[in-house]
C-alpha cells in the first residue's frame, strides 16, 4: 500500500486495437544517413517485394547536388558498371551514379510481440506488425562492374579467326546416368544451401507503388491504424485482468522448435532406449551393432534384466554365429527396399547376406571373390555384407570380427541345438537358390568353431619342437640306423671317386661357419647332427662325401625357396636367425646338422633366382654387417612382379623413399595409374620389408 501511494496514477488512457492492417504493416529501418540528408528529400524511384520470403528491395535517389557528393567517384563509378555506351540496359543513365538500391532482411524471426500505436485524443491505438525488416545497401553494380572488367579482357585475349572460334564452339560432351536417389540423399539436398538459394529465387517479384508521406493516398492508408469502432464487441480482448493482459502484451519466451538441437533419426539414447519394450530395445542393439556376444549384449540391457527373455528375443532378430548373435538380414533390409549400391531388391540382398554368415558358421575365413562369384551381386554390395561381421586381412581374406564364444555355447547347449537346427534349413534353402558344391558346402577344417586362433611365439615354437623330437626319438633313430647302413654300403665307391668330385673350396678362415651352439641342447651329444661314436662317414680332405653334400644342398635350397617364397625381402641377419629357428625343428641325425656356413647359405641363395639388393645406407648407421645384406626374389610368379622389381630398383638408389616417389614410379614403370590406396596395398602385400628399409 505504501508503494502504490508513493507512485500515484496520473492518467488513464484507453488502448484500443486496429485490425484493418492486420498481415499487412511493416516496419522500415532505414540505414543512417548524413545529417544534412533528411528521408524527407529522398525520392523513392521503384520498390517490389517477395511476400513468402518478406523480402523488399527499394531503389531511392540520390542527392547529385548536395555538397557531400563526391561528383568525380560518381563518374568512375557509373564508367566501371555501364562503360562508355548506354543504352537500356544501362544501370546509370545520366553517367552518374545517381541512385542506390536497398535489400532488406529480417531483423527478428518473431515479431508477434511487437506493434505500431498511435495516439490521438487520449486514445492509444495498436496495431500488430507483420515484419520488421532492415534495409541495408545492395552492392551488386560492382559485379556487374567485375563481369565487365572479365568480358572486356576475354575480348581482348581472344582470336580473331573464324577457325578459333569454330574450334571453340566444339566441345565434348560426357553423358551419365545418374542412380536413383535414396530418401536420405533427398532430405540432405532439400536441407542444401544451394536448394534454398535456388528455391528463393525462383519466387517472383512483386512490383509496389511508393507513396510519399504527403501524398493523399498515404494519408488515406494512415486512418487504418486507428481503431475503426470503439464498441466493446469489437475490443473484446482487450476486457481482460490485469494479468492477462500483461501476459498478452509480453508473452513468455517459447523457444522456437527450429533453434533446439534435433538429434539424427538413427541415434536413440539409453535413456530414451530403455523406456521401450524389451523385444524393441533388442532389435535397435542388434540393428546398430550388427554383431555382439551375449555378455555384451546383457550389460546394455541394463541390471535387473531376465536374461531367459533376452534369450527368447533376441532369436527372433539374430542368428547364433560362432556363439556371437548377428542380426539378421531381414532386419537390416526390410521388405520393398533395395540396395543403395545396385538397386537390387531386399530378397536378393538378404540370400547373399545369409550365405555370408552362413560361410562363418563353417569357417572363421571368407574370401570375398568366392562370395561375389556364388551371389552374384556387386562388389559393393558383397563389402557391405563383410564388413557387417568381419575384417579384412591381407593375404588371408576377411576374418569373423569375434572370437568364438565357448562360455555361451557352454551355458546354452540348447540354444545352440536349435540355432544348429536354423542353420541347416538356412543351407538347403541356400543349396536351392546357389546350386552349391561339395567344395563349398565341405568346411576347410572342422575345429574352426571349436577354437579360435592362437598367437605362439617363437620361444613356445622351440619348446614345441622340441617336445616333437622327443616323442618320436625311437623312429628316427631307426631311420638313422637304416641311411647309415646305406652309408657305408656306397662308403667305398666314394672314397675311389674323390678326386674326380669337383666342390667349390672356401677359406675357414674368411667365413666361419654359423652359430648353432644355441641349439646345441637339442644334439644331446651329436657331432654334425650325428652320434659321435657312430659317425657315418669320415670328412675327407675337410669334406663330406658326395651323397651327403648333395643330401645338404638339396635341404638347403628346399628352405632358401620356401623361405622367400613367404617373405620376399630377407636381410642376410634375418635369414640366419629364421635358419636356426629352423634347425631347431629338425630331428636328431639331419643333414643340415653337419656345419653350414655363411657363403654356403649366401651362394645357395642367389642359386634359387634372388639377387643381392645394393642399399646405399647411410656410413654413420649402426646395423651390423649381416643387416646391411639385403636379398630379395626377383620374379616370385605373381602379379606382383613388375612393381616388385620397380621397388627394388628404386631401393637400390636410395635407402629412404618419399611414397609419392613410388607412386609415381610405379605409374610410369608399370603403365598404371595407381592411386594411394593401391600404392599402399602393393606394398604391404608384398613388400613390407622394404618399408621397413624405407623407415630404418
Amino acid at each position: 500500500m505504501a508503494n502504490e501511494e508513493d507512485d500515484p496514477i496520473i492518467q488513464e488512457i484507453d488502448v484500443f486495437l486496429a485490425r484493418s492492417l492486420l498481415e499487412k504493416l511493416y516496419l522500415f529501418q532505414y540505414p543512417i544517413r548524413p545529417a544534412s540528408m533528411t528521408y524527407d528529400d529522398v525520392t523513392h524511384l521503384s520498390a517490389k517485394i517477395k511476400p513468402k520470403q518478406q523480402k523488399v528491395e527499394l531503389e531511392m535517389a540520390i542527392d547529385t547536388l548536395n555538397p557531400n557528393y563526391c561528383r568525380s567517384k560518381g563518374e568512375q563509378i557509373a564508367l566501371n558498371v555501364d562503360g562508355t555506351c548506354t543504352d537500356e540496359t544501362s544501370t546509370y543513365s545520366s553517367k552518374l551514379m545517381d541512385k542506390q538500391t536497398f535489400c532488406s532482411s529480417q531483423a527478428a524471426s518473431n515479431v508477434s510481440r511487437y506493434a505500431a500505436a498511435v495516439y490521438k485524443k487520449g486514445e492509444l491505438h495498436l496495431t500488430p506488425l507483420h515484419g520488421i525488416l532492415q534495409l541495408r545497401p545492395s552492392f551488386t553494380y560492382l559485379d556487374k562492374a567485375d563481369a565487365k572488367h572479365r568480358e572486356r579482357e576475354a575480348a581482348n585475349e581472344g582470336g580473331d579467326s573464324s577457325q578459333d572460334e569454330a574450334e571453340d564452339d566444339v566441345k565434348q560432351i560426357t553423358v551419365r546416368f545418374s542412380r536413383p536417389e535414396t530418401e536420405q540423399a533427398r532430405q540432405r539436398r532439400v536441407q542444401s544451401y544451394e536448394f534454398l538459394q535456388k528455391r528463393q529465387a525462383e519466387e517472383h517479384w512483386v512490383h509496389l507503388h511508393y507513396y510519399g508521406l504527403k501524398d493523399s493516398r498515404s494519408e488515406h492508408e494512415r486512418q487504418y491504424l486507428f481503431s475503426q469502432g470503439h464498441g466493446l464487441a469489437e475490443n473484446t480482448e482487450l476486457i481482460k485482468s490485469p494479468s492477462e493482459y500483461l501476459m498478452m502484451l509480453m508473452p513468455p519466451s517459447v523457444e522456437e522448435e527450429n533453434d533446439k538441437p534435433v538429434a539424427p533419426s538413427n541415434v536413440l539414447s539409453m535413456a530414451q532406449l530403455r523406456t521401450l519394450p524389451l523385444a524393441d530395445q533388442i532389435k535397435i542393439l542388434m540393428k546398430n551393432v550388427k554383431v555382439m556376444p551375449f555378455a555384451n549384449l546383457m550389460s546394455l540391457l541394463g541390471s535387473g534384466t531376465d536374461s531367459t527373455a533376452v534369450l527368447r528375443c533376441v532369436q527372433q532378430v539374430a542368428l547364433l554365429v560362432q556363439g556371437n548373435w548377428v542380426v539378421k538380414s531381414d532386419v537390416l533390409y526390410p521388405k520393398d527396399t533395395s540396395s543403395p549400391h545396385s538397386g537390387v531388391p531386399a530378397e536378393v540382398l538378404c540370400r547373399g547376406r545369409d550365405f555370408v554368415m552362413w560361410k562363418f558358421t563353417q569357417d572363421r575365413w571368407v574370401v570375398r571373390k568366392e562370395v561375389a562369384a556364388v551371389t552374384k551381386l556387386c562388389p559393393e554390395d558383397v563389402k557391405d555384407f563383410l564388413e557387417h561381421m568381419s575384417v579384412a586381412r591381407i593375404n588371408k581374406g576377411w576374418e569373423f570380427m569375434l572370437p568364438y564364444d565357448e562360455d555361451f555355447v557352454k551355458k546354452h547347449p540348447d540354444i545352440v541345438q536349435r540355432q544348429h537346427m536354423l542353420w541347416m534349413g538356412i543351407q538347403a534353402k541356400l543349396e536351392k537358390v546357389y546350386n552349391l558344391l561339395k567344395e563349398h558346402l565341405a568346411p576347410k577344417k572342422q575345429e574352426a568353431q571349436s577354437a579360435h586362433p592362437l598367437l605362439v611365439s617363437g620361444e613356445q615354437r622351440v619348446n614345441m619342437a622340441k617336445a616333437k623330437v622327443k616323442q618320436n626319438y625311437g623312429q628316427l633313430e631307426k631311420e638313422f640306423q637304416r641311411q647309415k647302413a646305406e652309408m657305408k654300403s656306397t662308403d667305398t665307391s666314394a672314397k675311389t671317386d674323390v678326386p674326380n668330385i669337383r666342390i667349390k673350396e672356401e677359406p675357414v678362415s674368411a667365413e666361419e661357419p654359423m652359430d648353432t651352439s644355441a641349439h646345441e641342447g637339442l644334439n644331446k651329444g651329436l657331432v654334425n647332427g650325428l652320434h659321435s661314436a657312430q659317425g657315418p662317414t669320415e670328412p675327407v680332405n675337410g669334406h663330406l662325401p658326395a651323397g651327403c653334400v648333395d643330401r645338404v644342398a638339396q635341404e638347403l635350397k628346399a628352405f632358401v625357396s620356401s623361405t622367400f617364397k613367404k617373405q620376399f625381402v630377407l636381410t642376410l641377419s634375418e635369414l640366419k636367425r629364421l635358419f636356426n629357428l629352423h634347425l631347431a625343428s629338425l630331428p636328431p641325425g639331419h643333414t643340415l646338422f653337419s656345419g653350414i656356413s655363411d657363403k654356403m647359405l649366401q651362394d645357395m641363395v642367389l642359386d634359387t633366382g634372388c639377387k643381392q639388393i645394393l642399399v646405399p645406407f647411410p656410413p654413420q648407421t649402426a646395423a651390423s654387417p649381416d643387416e646391411l645384406k639385403v636379398y630379395a626374389l626377383w620374379e616370385a610368379g605373381d602379379t606382383y612382379d613388375q612393381h616388385r622389381q620397380v621397388l627394388l630398383e628404386i631401393f637400390s638408389r636410395n635407402y629412404r623413399v618419399r611414397r609419392n616417389v613410388i607412386q609415381n614410379q610405379l605409374s610410369q614403370e608399370c603403365g598404371e595409374d595407381l592411386n594411394k590406396q593401391e600404392v599402399d596395398r602393393v606394398l604391404k602385400v608384398s613388400f613390407s620389408s622394404v618399408v621397413g628399409l624405407s623407415q630404418s
